[in-house]
């Protein structure tokens, strides 16, 4: 039975797309060391990262990009990036595994497992793929959108990036509904 792990990296960011991650292990390749992406150096990250594109039967990425997160609202965008990211297998999953508390609209049946990125290796897997591929992102827009420092903060809501926004004003991939963005706004 193949059983698709979910998850996502960047919902609390102010800058940035929401990512999620889409795998189906290979059972019979078991791959050591996987856990919750936020408990990984990004070293670990990128090795665990590596093995599972090489190794699980399918995975994906889908994105929701921040007009989306700003006309949806961040909880809505966040599941349609999942969503994709399972349309995106190539395969059809039996059922899906999603972690957190709630589930996407799928073709298969879906459970919520709150903390199942810490519990659960397909999901660890999901979460490994999406921050590797959101990081990335987000180093490409440091060269895009400079003086923010998206390679070190990752978009997130830092001193230095609150400083950048209140010195430059947001960006086109500022999340305009995002508080701190919305304020910046107004400044400039």
């Amino acid at each position: 039975m193949l059983i698709v792990g979910v998850d996502e990296a960047g919902r609390g960011p102010l800058a940035g797309p929401v990512v999620a991650g889409a795998v189906i292990l290979d059972p019979t390749r078991r791959i050591k060391g996987l856990r919750d992406s936020k408990l990984l150096s990004p070293a670990e990250r990128e090795r665990l990262a590596d093995e599972i594109r090489k190794h699980a039967i399918a995975w994906s990425i889908g994105s929701a990009d921040v007009d989306e997160i700003d006309r949806l609202n961040i909880l809505q965008a966040t599941m349609l990036a999942m969503r994709r990211a399972v349309e995106a297998l190539g395969v059809v999953p039996a059922e899906a595994l999603v972690d957190g508390d709630r589930c996407p609209q799928l073709s298969c049946p879906a459970y919520p497992i709150i903390k199942g990125d810490r519990y659960v290796a397909v999901i660890s897997a999901a979460s490994i793929i999406a921050k590797t591929q959101r990081d990335a992102l987000l180093v490409l827009f440091d060269i895009e959108y400079p003086g923010y420092g998206f390679a070190r903060n990752k978009g997130y809501g830092t001193p230095d990036h609150l400083a950048a926004l209140d010195r430059q004003g947001p960006c086109a991939i500022h999340r305009r509904s995002f508080a701190p963005v919305l304020q910046a706004t107004f400044i400039f």
